[in-house]
């Protein structure tokens, strides 16, 4: 049998890379930032849907 490269799964496309390196130049958002402008985007949608604008 062959041998994997590296050991890394060939199926990963290099995210494994990419996901385990912290920059600290990066942009860091919160989680309950992301779901907290989700929910206001919903909110403003229903109520723009009750408009009927």
């Amino acid at each position: 049998m062959a041998k994997k490269a590296g050991g890394r799964l060939i199926s990963s496309a290099g995210l494994v890379n990419y996901y385990d390196s912290e920059d600290r130049r990066a942009v860091h958002i919160s989680p309950y930032v992301v779901l907290g402008v989700a929910v206001g985007v919903a909110v403003i949608i229903f109520a723009a849907n009750l408009i009927k604008f």
